[in-house]
């Protein structure tokens, strides 16, 4: 009661707070690190295996184990599991479980940090590891959490300007694991043949096409039937003979001689064999040509910091403007939210705004209660910051939660004001009474979503972090509302009730002013 006493005397000050509370919200919001969802430690990593584009199958299984061995020798990890082959010969998927949390004192992002490096010893591959998430939002895949995807209308521009923009993000320190899609450096032999010299000895191009086949194609060419099962027999090459190039030399063909009878024919004999770069895969998005950088975030940074110094990095290496870039996938998810989230914000204020207009017939009183939410922003906004939480959408429904859940104080306070202005009292005498009165019910209701919000914010287990913004935020809003909108909105009521009765007084005179005098003009023939 005596500092409500002294507030409600010193109410140019609170107002000032007040005020202050709202820019402090402005200001924070915009500082605050922003993200899409909470980074989670479900225990669960998987990683893509990226190879040297001329690698062979062989070689490539013998790179996946290696990697697997890296990291099942790794403390934190429980079991081990991988593939490779599938679309691309170059590529290969690893997937790992983590020790429960209790067993482990790192983070999935910290063993990912520390099998970076041992990783890094693999020549000729590499491994790039990210945490599994409970919610994936873009439908867009890659080495890393990430992309930023490149279009152009020239291959040849896009191709040249992809290693520049790589090298520029590898070079920022918010960035880690920065990679490519783009697959032009593969290594293909190609058979020119010597058509003269072919049909001088009688062998036909589709002869050649067909011992190829026979070769490398893995042709069916033959069942063989039992009483029980049949089986296919299939044609090809010892698999040690089709990963070298040189074994060609090998190779004969069936021809013709010249009196009819048929011959064997070195390739060698009729052909000579080029090797020579070619593309592995050429990547559109739209109609377009495209070219995807994936990228994950350096510990301690954040998605909005990320994307700043991407956006930083393009405008100061001067990217053509017939190069079109853009973020893809949850990075393009997190920028279109990040857009719309003050008018969502504003959005739920206004029909707050309505719905407690219509239930108090007044356009006054709604305001009285919505000057509690500065202080609730800034309470979450400053718990946020506190804690190193980024601000997420799990961390703004918390702030829509508070909309709901903060208001109640204003709006127990304003029912009883009204109740004992119109049992005589005055203003002042009737927003202090409120305050005095339902100070216990403020408090046990307060109380009660706080403790309900901690388990939120303190719990743990896996993917435990989806949850914690949530319970900061909305313990912090509770926090900082009960500080400052026990005291500021009897004075909001005070203010705004002199205002409504001065406009009250301005209604009545302009309704009882006399009229105004009216003056007639005769004019009489030959005046």
């Amino acid at each position: 009661e005596r500092s409500l006493r002294w507030s409600m005397d010193h109410g140019r000050f609170m107002m000032t707070l007040l005020l202050a509370a709202v820019c402090l919200n402005v200001y924070l919001y915009v500082i605050v690190p922003k993200t899409f969802f909470p980074q989670q430690d479900t225990g669960r990593i998987g990683g893509n295996i990226q190879a040297d584009q001329s690698i062979s199958f062989d070689a490539m299984r013998g790179k996946l184990v290696d990697f697997m061995n890296i990291v099942r020798r790794d403390p934190a990890v429980d079991t081990v599991g991988g593939f490779t082959g599938g679309g691309q010969t170059n590529s290969g998927r690893i997937f790992m479980m983590l020790k429960p949390r209790p067993q482990r004192t790192e983070s999935s992002d910290q063993v990912i940090a520390r099998l970076r490096t041992k990783l890094a010893r693999e020549p000729g591959a590499t491994l790039y590891l990210q945490a599994a998430q409970d919610i994936g939002i873009g439908g867009r895949s890659g080495n890393a959490q990430y992309q930023y995807t490149l279009q152009a209308d020239d291959l040849q521009e896009l191709r040249a300007w992809e290693f520049k923009i790589r090298a520029a993000l590898s070079a920022l320190p918010q960035l880690v694991d920065v990679n490519t899609d783009a697959q032009d450096k593969g290594s293909s032999t190609f058979l020119v043949v010597d058509k003269d010299a072919a049909a001088r000895l009688g062998v036909t191009q589709s002869g050649i096409d067909t011992t190829l086949n026979n070769l490398f194609g893995q042709r069916q060419v033959s069942t063989i039937f039992n009483p029980l099962n049949q089986y296919r027999v299939v044609l090809e090459a010892d698999p040690r003979y089709s990963t070298n190039p040189e074994n060609l030399s090998n190779v004969y063909v069936s021809g013709m001689a010249a009196d009819g009878t048929h011959t064997v024919v070195p390739l060698t004999a009729i052909a000579h064999f080029e090797q020579r770069r070619t593309t592995l895969s050429v990547n559109h998005q739209g109609q377009f040509a495209a070219s995807t950088i994936s990228f994950g975030l350096a510990a301690g940074v954040s998605l909005s910091q990320a994307t700043q110094a991407i956006q930083a990095a393009m405008n100061r290496i001067g990217v053509p403007g017939t190069l079109q870039g853009g973020f893809q996938g949850t990075a393009k998810a997190f920028q279109d939210s990040l857009s719309t989230q003050p008018l969502l914000i504003l959005a739920a204020i206004i029909c707050v705004y309505i719905v407690l207009g219509m239930l108090y017939e007044s356009c006054i009183h709604p305001l009285t209660i919505l000057s509690t939410l500065p202080s609730a922003g800034v309470g979450a906004l400053l718990a946020l910051l506190a804690t190193g939480t980024e601000f997420s959408i799990i961390a703004l429904i918390g702030v829509i939660l508070l909309i709901g859940i903060v208001m109640k104080n204003a709006i127990m306070m304003i029912d009883f004001s009204i109740d004992a202005q119109r049992s005589g009292k005055t203003p002042r005498e009737a927003v202090y009474d409120a305050c005095v009165h339902r100070f216990r019910p403020i408090m046990m209701t307060t109380m009660a979503a706080l403790f309900g919000a901690l388990p939120l914010a303190l719990g743990s287990g896996d993917g435990a972090e989806l949850r914690h913004p949530l319970g900061i935020s909305i313990a912090g809003g509770l926090i900082g509302s009960q500080l400052l909108t026990l005291y500021t909105t009897p004075l909001v009521y005070l203010y705004l009730d002199r205002f409504q009765e001065w406009l009250r007084r301005c209604r009545n005179a302009w309704r009882t002013r006399p009229p105004a005098a009216t003056v007639h003009l005769h004019s009489e023939s030959g005046s």
